[in-house]
């Protein structure tokens, strides 16, 4: 797990015997970290500030991958790799532009693809169980979208708006392996289940507001990670819990995560 602005990679371990998963520092970086996902060569892929930095397992850089354009005033946010192990990011505007942030495919062949181009803060990444529907959180206008997703090519459909969240402001997301989406409502301190026709059925709510994600973790995958922002966000002052994870055991699985094929 990443904190954005501290531009820190936290791993969280599962021993046995242990009643709570502690929390370790992997690395500490100079830039904001939007995104980390594992690389299949034992390093990791980051989204760190403007591009994308495969690293080593001890942070030593491989290669850096450019992918806003210098002087845009915007950063790299969340990301996901899809089943065959390409890697999907988005980006957040640092200047309060709207309707101009991007949503991007980084192919095998080391191409980049741009998906959407018309985003206000792209936000959550997440596939149905068979890889073949793309779900994607735009959180200003509260959009998570949906469309067709070929696992094999890459290749997307036409997007459409799945739900609109209209009581807070969703942000990240997990799928679990019935295919039902858990968002994070920013601003509501809740984590919302959706069935994948958008229909709300569960609600986990924790003490801070400011939900920003969540993923299945544990040896069965039915723990689920909740994080939070810890710091004061506008006029919404922080509470004691600010900045914690937050752990539920679910009744259902997640799904194992792939590792990003990294590029020779």
């Amino acid at each position: 797990m990443v904190d954005i602005d501290e531009g820190v990679l936290w791993e969280i371990s599962f021993g046995i015997g242990e009643e709570e998963p502690r929390a370790v520092v992997v690395l500490r970086l100079r830039t904001t970290l939007g995104a980390a996902v594992h690389s299949d060569d034992g390093g990791f892929l980051l989204a760190q500030g403007q591009s994308l930095q495969h690293v080593d397992l001890n942070g030593r850089l491989v290669r850096e991958i450019p992918v806003i354009a210098p002087g845009t005033a915007s950063r790299l946010n969340d990301g996901a790799v899809d089943r065959e192990g390409r890697y999907l990011v988005g980006s957040l505007a640092l200047d309060g532009r709207s309707g101009q942030e991007h949503l991007w495919q980084l192919d095998h062949d080391g191409s980049l693809r741009v998906l959407d181009d018309d985003l206000n803060l792209s936000n959550g990444l997440g596939w149905s169980p068979d890889g073949s529907v793309l779900y994607s959180v735009d959180s200003v206008p509260g959009a998570i979208w949906a469309r067709d997703y070929d696992a094999d090519t890459g290749r997307c459909g036409v997007r459409h708006r799945l739900l609109t969240v209209v009581d807070g402001t969703p942000d990240g997301l997990a799928v679990d392996e019935e295919g039902n989406l858990w968002v994070a409502i920013w601003g509501r301190g809740e984590i919302r289940g959706y069935r994948p026709d958008g229909r709300q059925t569960e609600s986990i709510s924790v003490g801070p507001p400011h939900t920003t994600s969540c993923a299945f973790a544990g040896p069965a995958l039915q723990t689920l990670l909740i994080t939070t922002a810890g710091r004061q966000v506008g006029s919404t002052p922080p509470t004691p819990w600010c900045g914690r994870i937050f752990v539920a055991d679910m009744a259902v699985s997640g799904r194992p995560t792939t590792a990003w094929r990294h590029i020779a």
